[in-house]
């Protein structure tokens, strides 16, 4: 018989097709156990207005068979068929589609959503085989038909007996090269596999003849190998349930199925939603990190579904990145595909769901939050660092979405606390929120800085986390109330009158402040007598924006910049100390130099600081022993 060309503007098409539309060749089987459930659902659209046709679902379903000696593997469906013409409209045009004809003609009709838009999922069957045979009977016909190609060549199509309606697709499976494993589509677990990773929702029944083992007959002992027929796939997916009907265990159990993680998901989120989109998601909060979260190597992204067929493992544009922490999966029929079904078109539908999901995630964490404390500590514990990136990343654009569902270490509660909460407890005097920084809380306790505020009773938030403080910077204000370091100049607290330096002293000091700052010269910008200091003898403060915690963890990114705080020396006046100090000044030029970068040295001991040269620190502090 004669071969027929490809009706396609060129062989080229086919080729570029099969090699370069799809990235993965599993995705053959999706494509044409999709094209097989298209099948079946046109004849339950044909049930809807044609009475004498009755849809009993029983009847119907899809069939992957394997015969290892011919090396073929063999799709087949109980639906439509196809007559001649249609074969030869259908599979003789590349790029044409009979699902999306159809889709069109039956439009206002209530029923199954087609799967198949393009007419090009087909072919992907020739990324993994040498031949191509498509034997079909159509519905209502006493006819059957038989396609055949090796390919961009051409195909033929001849009459063939076949007594069911239906479609059998039968390809012969390529043989193995240095690159690839073709053997794998012959196996039955790899084929399971890959149904229950792509099509395990297809909502007809997907049958395999599968092998197990049963006890041989009389014997407790021995076993005998057995194939027995068996559906493969779940068919009804859990987002189409009613929610009613599930428990925390149906949705615990979908997590750890679908290999979302390891632990269990703290909360999910189901999300039914009809409007200006229609999708289904069901979204879960982990309970720890992932152990790669925090690189480079982490991939976010939710499952995405176009009725019940998996289209993208990991659709990153379904999440912000700051609730990339989240898994899941959403499934609509609204999106706008690429012709390989394999990644998403940007449009406005796409948007509308992320923005959804964003809010609905929002949402749940301040319940969480709210209702079930101990449970929100634990996710916060895991991934609060992600959302404190959030608010410093993008240059605080998403500060308002997420500042609220902060947390940090009170110093007067002794334990994590909210914005919100820092705020209601706050004095009617008090100007600001203040905060101190440091690698523990022990650390900070333990700074000099705090003790004014301490004294004042002002309640102090401890940052410890690295991104702490720059995303403290990027909010600024919160409910109209400045943030402030303890180490910040001016900490807008009055000392008591007996503790304040007296104008006389200020002026009788500014001598000794000034050969000081002579003697740091490089190191600090100012040497001051301090406001704050009530038991120690010397502090470090800061002026401008960028304070000691921040210069510690830029110089640790190691970008090769010399980054420095503002930094100034504060001295206690009131402390035994500065009596000796200033003695040095008066009696004693080179004790005092000791005496000042000892104090400096100390003061950088205490914020976690490196002394700049360890040896001569050293060698300074046996000279005042001896």
């Amino acid at each position: 018989m004669a071969k027929k060309e490809f009706k396609a503007e060129s062989k080229r098409m086919l080729e570029m097709m099969i090699n370069s539309i799809y990235t993965q060749k599993e995705i053959f089987l999706r494509e044409l156990i999709s094209n097989a459930s298209d099948a079946i659902d046109k004849i339950y659209y044909k049930a809807l207005s044609d009475e004498e046709l009755v849809f009993n679902k029983e009847d119907y379903y899809v069939k992957v068979t394997v015969d290892k000696a011919s090396r073929t593997l063999t799709i087949s469906d109980t639906g439509i068929g196809m007559t001649e013409e249609e074969m030869e409209s259908n599979l003789g045009i590349i790029a044409r589609s009979g699902s999306l004809a159809f889709k069109n003609e039956n439009e206002a009709k209530d029923g199954h959503d087609i799967i198949g838009q393009f007419g090009v999922g087909f072919y992907s069957a020739f990324m993994v085989a040498d031949d191509v045979v498509v034997i079909s009977k159509a519905l209502g016909s006493d006819k059957a038909f038989k396609w055949e190609s090796l390919g961009a060549d051409g195909y033929t199509i001849e009459p063939y007996e076949k007594e069911t309606v239906g479609t059998e697709v039968i390809l012969t499976i390529k043989e193995n090269t240095e690159d690839e494993q073709y053997d794998d589509y012959l196996e039955e677990y790899r084929l399971k596999s890959i149904i229950k990773k792509y099509s395990d929702f297809i909502r007809f029944p997907i049958k395999m003849d599968v092998t197990g083992s049963q006890p041989k007959e009389g014997s407790e002992t021995e076993f005998e190998e057995v194939i027995e027929e068996q559906i493969v796939n779940s068919m009804v997916p859990i987002w189409r349930k009613n929610k009613n009907e599930l428990t925390t265990e149906d949705y615990d159990n979908f997590y750890a199925e679908k290999r979302y993680g390891y632990d269990k998901p703290l909360k999910h989120i189901h999300i039914s939603a009809d409007g200006a989109v229609e999708y289904n998601a069901i979204l879960f909060i982990p309970e720890s990190t992932p152990y790669d979260y925090y690189t480079k190597e982490y991939e976010k992204g939710l499952e995405l579904y176009s009725n019940g067929v998996l289209i993208m493992s990991k659709s990153a544009d379904l999440l912000p990145d700051y609730f990339s922490f989240v898994k899941g999966m959403v499934d609509s029929s609204d999106l706008s595909l690429n012709i390989s079904r394999e990644m998403l078109q940007h449009d406005r539908q796409l948007t509308l769901i992320a923005k959804n999901i964003k809010n609905k995630i929002k949402s749940q964490l301040q319940s969480l939050l709210k209702d079930e404390r101990d449970k929100y500590e634990l996710f916060y514990k895991a991934f609060g660092r992600q959302l404190k990136f959030g608010v410093y990343n993008d240059y605080g654009i998403n500060k308002e979405t997420l500042q609220d569902l902060l947390m940090f270490y009170s110093s007067t509660e002794k334990k994590l606390v909210t914005l919100d909460e820092y705020i209601a407890r706050m004095p009617e005097e008090q100007k600001f929120i203040y905060y101190a920084s440091g690698e523990s809380v022990e650390r900070i306790e333990k700074l000099p800085q705090t003790e004014i505020v301490a004294d004042k009773g002002y309640e102090m938030l401890y940052l410890t986390d690295d991104i702490d403080e720059f995303a403290i910077k990027v909010i600024a204000t919160y409910k109209e109330k400045e943030f402030k370091s303890v180490s910040s100049g001016d900490l807008g607290i009055e000392a008591d009158e007996s503790e304040k330096p007296t104008e006389a002293e200020e002026s009788e000091n500014k001598e000794l402040f000034e050969a000081m700052k002579g003697i740091l010269s490089g190191k600090v910008k100012n040497v001051k007598a301090s406001k704050r200091l009530k038991t120690h003898p010397v502090c470090l403060s800061t002026e401008g924006e960028l304070t000691i915690e921040m210069e510690k963890i830029l110089k640790s990114m190691s970008t090769g910049q010399d980054v420095q705080a503002d930094k100034v020396l504060e001295i206690n006046i009131n402390h035994e100390v500065f009596h000796s100090l200033k003695a040095a000044s008066e009696t004693d030029k080179e004790k005092l130099s000791l005496y000042t970068h000892l104090l400096y040295n100390q003061a950088l001991l205490i914020e976690g600081l490196q002394v700049s040269d360890p040896v001569q620190f050293t060698n300074d502090i046996c000279k005042i022993m001896v």
